[in-house]
């Protein structure tokens, strides 16, 4: 079951987070928020989510991207870009949610890994200490994530911490 969380229209999927209990209320014990993100369209809804939960808890927001070789590499052996030039791409994406993480006044970094993007997106969670990992998702039907797989749904089974998937708005493609 999702819920409009912030009053937009983003419907997340959320596994519940774990809370800090007080004599006086609860609250989610949020300090780290992973935002895994291909800096694509698919990203957007999940990026403004990020953003949203850490300015409100007080949290770090660590960006973290993934090049993953083998969607480089065209048929016939020739490749659509090299590393670097993706890297390159990346980072300049990155370098502008660092400068909107200054505007909203959200502490932002980023990491930018390679390999397998679910696999590298756990690890970077368990190795920073995420408390939580917002992912946006495509939001293709079940044929699609069986037949191409799907980096949220791999998040989700395997994260140490809650996931927050971020599907697209309706209008919103990617």
């Amino acid at each position: 079951m999702s819920t409009d969380l912030t009053g937009t229209g983003v419907r997340p999927t959320a596994v519940a987070p774990t809370t800090i209990r007080s004599s006086t209320n609860a609250r989610p014990a949020f300090r780290q928020i992973i935002l895994a993100t291909d800096m694509g369209p698919a990203s957007t809804g999940a990026t403004d989510e990020a953003f949203r939960l850490a300015g409100a808890l007080g949290a770090r927001l660590l960006a973290v991207s993934v090049i993953d070789p083998r969607t480089l590499q065209l048929p016939g052996g020739r490749f659509r870009s090299r590393v670097d030039q993706e890297r390159a791409r990346l980072e300049e994406a990155a370098a502008g949610l660092v400068l909107r993480g200054r505007r909203d006044e959200v502490a932002t970094s980023f990491l930018i890994w390679e390999g397998d993007p679910a696999e590298s997106i756990v690890e970077a969670a368990k190795s920073e200490g995420a408390d939580v990992i917002v992912v946006g998702s495509h939001g293709r039907a079940a044929l699609g994530r069986a037949l191409i797989g799907s980096v949220s749904d791999q998040v989700v089974r395997h994260a140490p911490c809650p996931v927050m998937v971020v599907r697209p708005s309706v209008g919103r493609t990617g």
